[in-house]
C-alpha cells in the first residue's frame, strides 16, 4: 500500500509538468467548463461515416486546435443525441470530465444507427452476432469498429490509439463494442452498463421496475418516421402521485391503453415476453465480453438503481473470458452516473464524508486514460478500487470480491431476532412468521410522492415500512463491535403461501443507534442493499410455476455486492416484503400465465409465512471480513 500511495506522488509530480488541472489530493476541485472554453480550444466537425452494410452514422468530432502533438482518440456512442447539430454549435461539455478537455483528445460522439440523425433501424440493446459472414451481418461490435477504421483513415493528428467511455446506454454501447476489439482500441472503460436486460434495469428476477420504465421507454423508445435531429418531447404526468395512477390503471396492459396508447414498441415487446425465452437470451451482452481491449475499467455505483446487476457481471465476465486483460473495477457511493455529474459528498440523506466523485474523476477516470492511450508514466490501477460505506472510506484491493472475505450465513429466528447462530435442531419444524399480504394495498417504495424511480430511494429511511404488518422485520442486537460485508449476498428463503405466486423482496439494512432529538440520523434505517424475486421463476426463468399453497418451498435468489461497515453499536437489520409499490410492478398473488395482462379479479389477498426452524431455515448468506486488517486508500 506504501508503493501505491508513492505512485500517486508521482503522478501528481507528473501533473505538475503538464498543462492537466491541479486538483489536491484530498478532493478534486472541478469548475464548469462552458461551451465558450470547447470552442477555443477545438474544432468541431460532422461526419456521415458508412458502416459495412452501407447504413450511415452521424457522427460529431472535436479535434484540438493545437496541432504541436498528436492526440488519443476518445469516442462515446449513444442513443441519447449527438446535440447540438451543426458544426458552428458547440456543447457545454465533451469528454467524461473537464479534465479531459484540458488534457487534450480528439472527442467522437456518435448517434448510433436508427437513433437521431444516424440511418437504419435502432433495436434496444442490440443482440450480438457469433458469426457474421455477410454485410449485412451487423451490430454495436461491428459498427464500432468500422467507426474506429474510418476515424483512423480520415482524422488527422491522432496517436494511433482509440478508447471508449460511456454511462448506462452509452455503456452498454461501450462493452458491445469492445468485443473483438479493433487493434487501435486500447482502453475501454464501461460505466453502469446494460448486462442483461432481464436482470438489469427494467426487469430484476422476472419482476417488473414498473416506475423505472415508464419514465425511461416514454421519453427515449417512441418511434421515428426518419433520422432527425429533434429531441424528444418528455411525457407529462396526468398526476405527480405514481402510487394512485398506477394503482388505479391495475394491470401493465391497461398502463398501456391508457397512458402509453400503444405508443411504445418496446413497452408491447415486453408485454409479450415475461419470461426469461430466446427474446431476453440473446440480448444478453454478458456472455460474448470476448477479445475485449487490452485496458478495461467498469465503473458503478453501490447506489445505481438502474444497472448495478450489468457493472459486476460485465467485470466479472471480463475477468472470466480475458485472463490477459488488464481488467479492473471502480465501485463508488453513488447513484447511476452520479460519479459524473455531482461531487457524490451524499446521496438523500447520508453523507459520505468527502467528495467521492470530484475525486474519481480526477485520480482515477482520467490516469486511467492518460496512461493507456498516452503511455503516461503512472500506476496501473487497482484491480479494484471501492469505496467502503459505513466507514466513508476508499479501499483497493488485489481481487473482488476480497481474497479474504469469509462466507457466514445470518438466519433470522423467532421474536424478530437475526442471529449467525442456526435454529436449534429441537426447533418445531413448523416455527413461521407470517403477513396477509394485499396487491390492492401494496407497500410503497418510498415516502416521496413521485412517478418515478427516485436516485435516493436505495439510502431511503425505512422506518416507514418496518412499522407496517405486512413486512417481517429482523434484526441483531446492538453490535459490540464493527462488521465488515463484503462481496455478494443470497436470500436464501423458506416460504409459504396460501395462493399460487409471489412475489420476495429482502432489504439490508444498517439500524443507526437511537440519541437525543437533533442528533443526525438518530434512529435512522438506512438501506444497503435490495432486491425482488418474482416467485414463480424459483426454479426456472423460463418455466415458471405455480407455488402449491402451504407447502414450504425454497426461494433462492442474488442481492449483488456490497462493502458496508455496521460500526459498533448499530443493528444489522433485514426486511422480508411481498410488494414494493410502484417502484415493481404488482403480483397478483394469483398464477394466471402471463402477469402483465392479469384481470382485476386475479389480485388477491394471500397470508405469506417465512419459516426459521432448523429444517426450513431462512437466511442471508454474506461474505464478511475482518473488520480492522481491511487497508484504506490514502
Amino acid at each position: 500500500m506504501q508503493c501505491f500511495k508513492r505512485a500517486f506522488w508521482v503522478f501528481w509530480l507528473l501533473v505538475a509538468a503538464t498543462d492537466f488541472p491541479k486538483p489536491n489530493m484530498a478532493i478534486a476541485q472541478e469548475t464548469p467548463q462552458p461551451e465558450s472554453y470547447i470552442r477555443l480550444h477545438y474544432t468541431k466537425h460532422e461526419h456521415i461515416i458508412p458502416m459495412r452494410d452501407g447504413t450511415k452514422l452521424f457522427t460529431a468530432v472535436f479535434v484540438p486546435r493545437d496541432t504541436t502533438r498528436k492526440y488519443p482518440i476518445l469516442m462515446k456512442r449513444t442513443p441519447y443525441s449527438c446535440s447540438p447539430y451543426g458544426e458552428d454549435k458547440y456543447p457545454a461539455k465533451v469528454g467524461p470530465s473537464e479534465h479531459f478537455i484540458k488534457a487534450g483528445y480528439i472527442f467522437v460522439n456518435q448517434d448510433v444507427r436508427g437513433r437521431f440523425a444516424s440511418e437504419g433501424e435502432f433495436v434496444q440493446v442490440t443482440p450480438h452476432l457469433t458469426n457474421k459472414t455477410k454485410p449485412t451481418d451487423v451490430d454495436e461490435s461491428s459498427d464500432t469498429y468500422d467507426t474506429v477504421e474510418w476515424l483512423l483513415k480520415n482524422v488527422p493528428n491522432h496517436n494511433g490509439r482509440v478508447g471508449m467511455a460511456g454511462i448506462s446506454y452509452p455503456g452498454f454501447y461501450a462493452a458491445a463494442g469492445m468485443i473483438d476489439a479493433h487493434p487501435a482500441l486500447k482502453a475501454v472503460s464501461p460505466q453502469a452498463p446494460v448486462g442483461d436486460w432481464y436482470f438489469d434495469d427494467f426487469l430484476h428476477h422476472g419482476s417488473f421496475f414498473l416506475a423505472h420504465a415508464f419514465k425511461w421507454l416514454t421519453g427515449n423508445a417512441t418511434e421515428r418516421p426518419k433520422p432527425t435531429t429533434d429531441p424528444a418531447k418528455p411525457y407529462v404526468y396526468p398526476t405527480p402521485d405514481g402510487y394512485k395512477l398506477f394503482l388505479e390503471a391495475n394491470s401493465i396492459e391497461n398502463i398501456n391503453k391508457l397512458y402509453l396508447k400503444d405508443s411504445i414498441p418496446f413497452w408491447r415487446d415486453m408485454m409479450l415476453h415475461p419470461n426469461r425465452d430466446e427474446f431476453w437470451q440473446k440480448r444478453a451482452l454478458i456472455p460474448h465480453l470476448k477479445n475485449v481491449a487490452p485496458a478495461v475499467m467498469v465503473v458503478t455505483g453501490w447506489y445505481d438503481a438502474e444497472d448495478l446487476y450489468g457493472s459486476f457481471k460485465t467485470y466479472q465476465s471480463v475477468e472470466a473470458k480475458n485472463p490477459k486483460v488488464n481488467n479492473v473495477l471502480v465501485v463508488g457511493p453513488w447513484h447511476h452516473g452520479g460519479w459524473a455529474s455531482v461531487d457524490g459528498d451524499k446521496l438523500g440523506n447520508v453523507p459520505f464524508g468527502s467528495k467521492t466523485a470530484a475525486f474519481y474523476r480526477a485520480e482515477i477516470e482520467l490516469p486511467f486514460f492518460e496512461k493507456y492511450l498516452k503511455d503516461k508514466e503512472l500506476p496501473a490501477p487497482a484491480e479494484a478500487t471501492v469505496f467502503e460505506t459505513g466507514a466513508n472510506v476508499w479501499r483497493t484491493f488485489d481481487h473482488w470480491p476480497p481474497k479474504q472475505t469469509e462466507m457466514k450465513q445470518i438466519f433470522v429466528r423467532d421474536g424478530g431476532k437475526l442471529q449467525f447462530a442456526a435454529p436449534d435442531t429441537s426447533a418445531n419444524d413448523t416455527h413461521f412468521d407470517e403477513f396477509v399480504s394485499d396487491p390492492n394495498k401494496p407497500v410503497p417504495y418510498s415516502e416521496t410522492i413521485t412517478p418515478r424511480m427516485t436516485i435516493e430511494y436505495m439510502t431511503d429511511d425505512q422506518r416507514f415500512t418496518s412499522r407496517r404488518s405486512d413486512v417481517l422485520t429482523y434484526q441483531t442486537d446492538a453490535l459490540d463491535e464493527d462488521l465488515v460485508l463484503a462481496g455478494p449476498l443470497e436470500a436464501d428463503l423458506w416460504v409459504s403461501t396460501t395462493s399460487t405466486d409471489a412475489d420476495w423482496i429482502v432489504k439490508l439494512i444498517d439500524v443507526f443507534p437511537d440519541a437525543p432529538d437533533g442528533t443526525p440520523l438518530a434512529g435512522y434505517q438506512m438501506m444497503v442493499r435490495s432486491e425482488v424475486f418474482r416467485g414463480r421463476f424459483r426454479n426456472d426463468y423460463a418455466k415458471p410455476e405455480p407455488f402449491k399453497p402451504g407447502e414450504p418451498t425454497r426461494v433462492r435468489f442474488e442481492l449483488l455486492d456490497v462493502l458496508h461497515r455496521f460500526q459498533k453499536g448499530h443493528r444489522l437489520m433485514v426486511q422480508i416484503q411481498s410488494t414494493w409499490f410502484p417502484l415493481v410492478d404488482r403480483n397478483p398473488q394469483t398464477f394466471v400465465p402471463n402477469i402483465y395482462f392479469a384481470k382485476p379479479d386475479d389480485f388477491r389477498k394471500a397470508t405469506h409465512r417465512i419459516y426459521r426452524s432448523n429444517a426450513y431455515p431462512t437466511c442471508l448468506t454474506i461474505g464478511t471480513l475482518p473488520p480492522s486488517r481491511v487497508p484504506s486508500m490514502k
